[in-house]
């Protein structure tokens, strides 16, 4: 018997994945609410997906975005996003 040899799967990359509210919350030690008082003052761009309410996503290169114009360096986040 003859085994073919396959690929192994490869990892998806979680850079590329988007954010959600709380992880972004959690990172900059702030409460959920806050978080969607940026997004609805136009601070953080976000959008969101789904049907109905949907839930809404954030891009890192959005947050990397707000965490540049405002100066705050990624070593001071509470946690690696």
């Amino acid at each position: 018997m003859q085994h073919e040899l396959t690929a192994p799967a490869q990892k998806q990359d979680a850079t590329g994945e988007p954010l959600k509210v709380r992880d972004i919350a959690a990172a900059l030690r702030v409460d959920s609410s806050t978080v969607y008082r940026l997004i609805d003052a136009g601070q953080l761009a976000a959008y969101r997906i789904g049907s109905g309410r949907g839930t809404i996503r954030v891009s890192r290169a959005a947050f990397e975005q707000y965490l540049a114009v405002r100066n705050i360096p990624t070593s001071e986040l509470a946690v690696t996003l």
